[in-house]
């Protein structure tokens, strides 16, 4: 199995910290250091925030075509319950709107942005009745 680790920039990594953890996250201290904190969403999903000054080191080229290097951060949940559930816990811990729910029966998600702008989404699908909706990809 393979480990994804997503880096991200971050004002103040203790900040970045509280508001994970308040999602039901945790922290593994052995990725950790004074600009950087590693969030755990699954055992193979890490997300490493970094502060301005270590983020810099990341960066190599020119910002992505439209003059960004943002990515949207998608995380699958067990069922509606759960994608409510961590907007409302991320919205109680300094998270902010970031679009309408999207309620396509088969398919529900929602999205919201962390204390640093990023934008992140939860979403649950009905497999079986998606592919009888003939849902494909593009079709949201």
């Amino acid at each position: 199995m393979r480990t994804i680790f997503v880096n991200l920039p971050v004002a103040d990594k203790e900040v970045a910290k509280t508001f994970f953890t308040a999602l039901g996250f945790s922290l593994n201290p052995q990725f950790e250091d004074e600009t950087t904190a590693c969030v755990v969403v699954e055992e193979n999903v890490l997300v490493l925030v970094h502060e301005p000054e270590k983020w810099k080191q990341f960066l190599h080229s020119e910002p992505a075509p439209g003059g960004t290097n943002e990515v949207m951060i998608a995380l699958s949940a067990s069922g509606r319950e759960e994608c409510d559930d961590l907007k409302a816990k991320a919205l109680a811990n300094g998270g902010a709107e970031y679009a309408p729910t999207q309620d396509h029966g088969w398919m529900y998600g929602v999205s919201f942005r962390d204390p640093d702008g990023h934008v992140w989404e939860a979403s649950w699908m009905d497999v079986e009745a998606a592919a009888g909706a003939g849902a494909g990809a593009g079709e949201a």
